[in-house]
């Protein structure tokens, strides 16, 4: 808990200097970062291996994992002053040795695996299949944050994705969905 709050702290100082999360969620980032992101963790006791969270931007959930479990993570987020801000916490943390910060577009990242993949707000869930589909197996799950839309985007993507795919009510908003997906491959 030291770890989120001082990270929390962290975000709010950097949000002066550049914009990390809306600025209007700032007076409740517990709920609408913290506590989105940290629903995840139960998603995923049953996996182990490296948890990729895609576009990390302020580091949600990505980062929340990384401080709230000893989990390794690779955060990929292609803004430089966003990575730069995600690899001083990774520092000042000392999680180094378990949390990569890897400055690029998903689609350019190598030599990893993923168990778990996570992304919030960046694509739409089939460009999201479909971008990070050389770092996933079938074994990797996907849990996608994705609002309102998450029936829908589960929909459309089964037009070109087969796989188990279910949508979990999120704690943080009755009307938002969180995708779960695994066993993930595109259709022939």
């Amino acid at each position: 808990m030291k770890r989120l709050v001082r990270f929390v702290a962290r975000v709010l100082a950097e949000s002066d200097r550049q914009n990390l999360v809306a600025k209007a969620t700032l007076p409740v980032i517990w709920e609408r970062h913290v506590l989105d992101s940290a629903q995840l963790l139960p998603m995923a006791q049953s996996s182990e291996g490296l948890w990729v969270d895609v576009g990390t931007g302020a580091g949600f959930p990505g980062m929340i994992v990384a401080l709230a479990v000893e989990h390794p993570v690779a955060l990929v987020e292609p803004r430089r002053m966003r990575a730069d801000f995600l690899q001083t916490v990774v520092d000042e943390e000392g999680v180094g040795n378990r949390v990569s910060v890897h400055q690029a577009k998903v689609e350019r990242l190598t030599g990893v695996q993923a168990a778990i993949i996570s992304a919030r707000a960046v694509a739409s869930l089939s460009d999201l299949l479909q971008s990070t589909a050389h770092i996933a197996s079938m074994d990797t799950l996907y849990l996608l944050p994705k609002g309102q839309s998450a029936t829908t985007e589960v929909n459309e993507a089964r037009r070109r994705f087969e796989g188990l795919f279910h949508v979990e009510q999120s704690i943080t908003s009755p009307e938002a969905g969180i995708v779960s997906a695994r066993h993930v491959r595109q259709r022939r």
